[in-house]
């Protein structure tokens, strides 16, 4: 399966990490669990598993494609990692911090440092504030700018991905769906991180937008060395902007590898039908 490309993209860099280099994340026997609670008085008589065990290690510049089905618990592994739910077991360290045993004010300090870019961009912004309002806000409530400097810090933002500074006046519902995409990286870019999770940013696009949404995000690591933790269900997009995959199948990491070793030596069945789903284009 060499051929799984559907929108024109540039090709991810395959420039390895160095040898000596520490992982800027690393996670360890991740669980989140969530209990099944039944009867009168709520008592838990099970847990759904929805990451069980999940080890995997990123570097600065790099970007680790995490795919599977819908339900696999891809989502939940990001959204874990940053403690926007809370982890049964494991651990993951950032920078050599470890982040399930920060306090809050401790893991506020954290958050400049990683950022989450949503699949539904209508979604995760508030439709009555302005986009000016959206994409300062991180740096409002982290104390960063203020007045004629904060409308400076979000006109740059804004052009940099791709809109243009008056957009910041407007509301959330006046643009198409790639450009509130764009707004939202934006936003995510706002504080400077080093890490920026992606969950499925691409997947509520048509293919034409996802590509500008791509190329854009693959702009901005060469820029920044940023380490993206790429979340999707698209082989094709998967492949042509990561250099590891990583395969997730009930809560579980199935397999894990370059790009070269998933997409054309793939060892587990479950990886073989993903590949097998993907849709080649007829001439």
């Amino acid at each position: 399966m060499t051929d799984v490309m559907t929108v024109a993209t540039r090709p991810a860099s395959d420039a390895p990490a160095p040898a000596d280099a520490p992982p800027l994340l690393r996670v360890r026997d991740l669980r989140t669990w969530f209990p099944i609670r039944r009867g009168l008085l709520q008592r838990a008589a099970g847990f759904t598993k929805a990451v069980d065990g999940v080890s995997f290690d990123l570097h600065e510049g790099e970007t680790l494609g995490l795919v599977g089905e819908s339900g696999c618990g891809k989502t939940t592994v990001g959204r874990t990692i940053l403690r926007l739910i809370p982890a049964t077991g494991g651990t993951v360290s950032f920078a050599g911090r470890s982040l399930l045993d920060l306090d809050a004010r401790s893991m506020r300090a954290v958050r400049r440092e990683m950022q989450i870019i949503f699949q539904d961009p209508a979604g995760s912004m508030n439709p009555r504030m302005r986009v000016g309002q959206i994409v300062g806000e991180p740096l409002v409530v982290h104390g960063l700018a203020r007045g004629a400097a904060l409308k400076r810090e979000v006109a740059d933002l804004l052009e940099r991905c791709g809109m243009w500074a008056q957009a910041a006046d407007r509301y959330p519902h006046e643009f198409s769906g790639g450009q509130r995409q764009r707004i939202c990286i934006a936003r995510a870019l706002a504080l400077k991180p080093r890490l920026i999770i992606c969950d499925e940013p691409t997947s509520a696009l048509d293919v034409s937008i996802q590509s500008q949404i791509l190329n854009l995000l693959k702009d901005l690591q060469d820029e920044h060395r940023l380490a993206y933790l790429f979340i999707s269900h698209d082989m094709a997009v998967v492949h042509h902007l990561c250099a590891r995959i990583a395969v997730m199948y009930g809560g579980k990491i199935v397999e894990i590898g370059s790009r070269e070793e998933i997409i054309d030596r793939p060892t587990h069945e479950y990886t073989r039908t993903l590949l097998a789903a993907v849709p080649e284009p007829v001439p």
